[in-house]
């Protein structure tokens, strides 16, 4: 398999298996606080949890981290990257044990939730440094190779800490706590893993000279507005990032009706429920890993658009006819199709943006790429909390759903047929 023998030939690389260590752990333990914070609003027995709380929950955690977003890069280049993973991740260790303990302590969710947010806050940079790092320890050559199988390894292992999350939540008596700590344990893990990195290793270079922060977060605002200028000189990529928008704002939807679904219509005990939402989780981690084996096979038969039109196509036709029955086991096949078919178009909309865009842009692209990408998850769960009653059962939102669906297949469609005739120009 292709993938297996790119990913052989990386790890030979010793500076490259290091950084991919340090994601591995910090991304596992991502997947172990976001189960923990979205058990503990949703399951715990002292709450009546609703789809506004869920939706509440979500805009504190996700909005704050998508404005943070953009502006991350003017201080990544003025800080060590390697110290940023050590004390990054020292930091979301501290601020996770906290977090267990103010759970511990039954204190109001609002402060629960400060804790949570500073937590989210600090992975913006983890995340962003361990991009930006790359390079420095990849060379040219490989690092198309690297970027494509590094962020994909780090998705899996946000899924393994995921599985982790319900493992220890269905076995342990303070089984919230419990979770967090297991989190503030492996965020200890990637701190320590960084310093077998070499403290300068990973840039930035200290010769480069640097702007006064406060011009540079200016400039950062002024470098927004013109990379949405040259967004709309660019419609292939402005295309593709609508269709994935709306495609998230589905998935984000289907997302709060799971939780709610296994919270209360599917719920008899608490571990029934909880078995349930980590097995939804299971299954939708294994759509990911499909659609990144089989989405490069796809667009070379089908082409970009193509293939995205075969994805939400699919969509449009299996999320009413396997949610409207609002069982278990049809809602587990639903979960793996949505993952497979969401990462299958968000590699493709990747790709489209990478090649349509100037490099001098492509970074604030980016940028907007990920804000577009969390506000479209938060309002998707706003528009559920309106919809959904309180077992989770809605068959106008599941119609709904399928309709944006069926609506960005055909917007799709026409931006396939664009591109096969402007690709049949160039040939002639």
């Amino acid at each position: 398999m292709p993938v297996v023998r790119d990913l052989r030939v990386l790890l030979r690389l010793p500076d490259f298996r290091r950084l991919l260590t340090v994601r591995l752990l910090s991304q596992c333990a991502d997947g172990v606080f976001q189960v923990a914070l979205a058990t503990y609003v949703v399951f715990s027995p002292e709450k009546q949890t609703s789809p506004a709380a869920i939706a509440s929950a979500m805009a504190v955690l996700l909005l704050p981290y998508s404005l943070v977003g953009p502006f991350a890069g003017v201080l990544l280049d003025r800080w060590q990257r390697r110290q940023v993973f050590l004390y990054g991740n020292l930091l979301r260790a501290l601020l996770a044990g906290s977090t267990a303990v103010l759970i511990l302590a039954s204190v109001p969710d609002w402060l629960f939730y400060a804790s949570a947010l500073a937590v989210t806050a600090v992975n913006r940079f983890v995340l962003a440094g361990l991009s930006a790092a790359l390079p420095r320890v990849v060379d040219e050559e490989r690092l198309v190779i690297a970027n494509a199988l590094s962020p994909t390894a780090g998705t899996l292992a946000a899924t393994v800490g995921g599985g982790l999350a319900f493992v220890v939540r269905l076995a342990s008596e303070d089984s919230d706590a419990a979770v967090v700590l297991l989190g503030a344990v492996l965020y200890l893990c990637s701190a320590l893993a960084a310093l077998r990195l070499g403290r300068r290793l990973l840039g930035p270079d200290t010769t480069a000279g640097h702007p006064r922060l406060i011009a540079a977060v200016a400039s950062t605002a002024r470098g927004l507005v013109g990379g949405l200028r040259h967004l709309s000189q660019r419609p292939m990529a402005a295309q593709a990032l609508t269709a994935m928008t709306l495609m998230r704002f589905c998935y984000g939807a289907l997302t709060v009706m799971v939780l709610m679904l296994c919270r209360y219509a599917w719920y008899e005990q608490e571990q029934d429920g909880l078995a349930l939402l980590g097995l939804a989780v299971a299954v939708s981690g294994a759509g990911f890993f499909a659609a990144a084996v089989t989405t490069p096979w796809a667009i070379g038969r089908l082409g970009r658009f193509g293939w995205m039109v075969g994805c939400t196509g699919t969509a449009a036709v299996l999320v009413p006819s396997l949610g409207l029955f609002f069982d278990p086991g049809p809602t587990l096949i639903a979960a793996f199709v949505l993952g497979f078919i969401t990462q299958g178009a968000k590699i493709t909309t990747d790709t489209v943006v990478q090649t349509s865009v100037d490099d001098a842009y492509r970074g604030r692209i980016f940028s907007l790429y990920d804000v577009l990408f969390n506000v479209a998850f938060v309002g998707a769960a706003g528009v559920a909390a309106l919809m959904l009653p309180p077992d989770g059962r809605s068959a106008p939102l599941l119609v709904l759903i399928a309709l944006i669906y069926a609506g960005v297949t055909v917007l799709l469609s026409r931006w396939a047929r664009q591109e096969r005739e402007t690709a049949h120009e160039t040939a002639e």
